[in-house]
């Protein structure tokens, strides 16, 4: 829809704008409103007038509150920039962290002072500041909306900030406790699952995606192409959500060989079942008919493994944190590491592990010495 304004006199001013064609013939149809004020007043209106018929809002802009516009915006914009699951941790989170606390304000007569009340108010409620958080994030993201079509004059979420998280030790097994947890699972069905997160550091959801026909035994390399994530209608393949995150990289030959194994004894039991060789499309930790394992399947059988073999007490992200953790220590660079992880850039690699960076700095003031000599005078 577009509209346009007309001087009409000192102080008047008429709006004309496109109304939705006739259902019934399709004919073009206009309408028309006068607004007495300055020319800045008939913009307002114009904005408000266009955003209604835009948006299918059934009231006036004027008088729509943080609950109704919040309920517009997760159909009809949230979809369009996040992936389902967080589609629905974001209506989670609307429906009890915000809607509660800020539901009946108008949208813009919300202040900075009614944000940083909501802030103290879910932090005395018990939920982690991670919560608070992400909370206080998802309504930064609707309103920047709100900003962008000039529904609101600013972003109010933009000048309250939420509290900061505690920085925590990120989990990391140690080379012997690395080489351990392997020979403990030996005989394991999760075995070369674990050496590949640990070999790979891929994420949980690539590793429920990985096909067959994305590795490379013979070249040792494994294209990373897809995810698989969780939502409350099931399983969905999604893709990278960055250009780095599709990557390919290199096998280690420890976890080459336990492919090769697991490959070949998946061939042997599906040939005593009767199902044939494995398609190329196959998923390589899936069922042995050939389906999807969900994410959440993966953690459930690491915490069994962890329990009955008494394995470090460690989730299933640490192995790819212990992955990271050996590529640090062996030297390589900030750039390499974020590439092998996936990263969207290398500042996010370092905002995660900068504390093992920081621990190899010792290595920097050898690399001199070697390069220059220890007894320069």
């Amino acid at each position: 829809m577009s509209g346009n304004i007309t001087r009409r006199g000192k102080s008047s001013w008429r709006i004309k704008y496109e109304l939705p064609r006739d259902p019934a013939t399709g004919e073009r149809r206009i309408g028309y409103e006068t607004v007495r004020g300055k020319r800045a007043d008939a913009e307002k209106a114009l904005r408000e007038i266009l955003y209604k018929f835009d948006h299918g809002v059934a009231v006036d802009p004027s008088t729509l509150t943080i609950s109704d516009y919040l309920h517009g915006w997760l159909s009809d914009v949230a979809p369009r920039k996040v992936a389902p699951k967080s589609l629905e941790r974001y209506r989670g989170l609307i429906r009890h962290q915000i809607e509660p606390h800020l539901g009946t304000i108008l949208l813009q007569k919300l202040r900075p002072a009614d944000v940083d009340k909501w802030l103290l108010a879910l932090g005395g409620t018990g939920i982690s500041i991670r919560s608070v958080r992400h909370a206080h994030g998802v309504l930064r993201s609707a309103l920047a909306h709100a900003a962008a079509i000039e529904l609101v004059e600013r972003n109010v979420c933009k000048i309250i900030s939420p509290p900061k998280q505690a920085r925590t030790e990120i989990e990391i097994l140690s080379a012997d406790q690395v080489a351990n947890t392997v020979r403990r699972l030996d005989g394991h069905p999760f075995r070369t699952l674990a050496v590949f997160a640990i070999g790979t550091g891929a994420r949980r959801g690539e590793i429920a995606g990985l096909c067959w026909s994305d590795l490379n035994l013979d070249g040792a390399t494994v294209r990373i192409e897809r995810s698989i994530e969780q939502t409350k209608e099931g399983l969905r393949i999604k893709l990278p959500k960055t250009a780095a995150g599709r990557r390919t990289i290199s096998l280690p030959t420890s976890t080459v060989n336990a492919l090769r194994d697991h490959r070949r004894q998946t061939l042997e039991t599906r040939m005593q079942l009767g199902l044939g060789t494995l398609p190329p499309d196959a998923p390589v930790f899936g069922t042995i008919e050939g389906q999807l394992l969900s994410p959440h399947l993966i953690t459930n059988r690491w915490r069994r493994a962890v329990k009955n073999r008494k394995l470090p007490q460690v989730s299933f992200h640490a192995l790819r944190h212990s992955h990271a953790s050996a590529l640090i220590a062996a030297g390589l660079d900030v750039v390499a590491v974020s590439r092998r992880l996936g990263h969207a850039s290398p500042a996010l690699t370092l905002g995660v592990y900068s504390h093992l960076f920081e621990n190899s700095d010792d290595r920097a003031a050898a690399a001199i010495d070697a390069a220059i000599g220890e007894n320069i005078q």
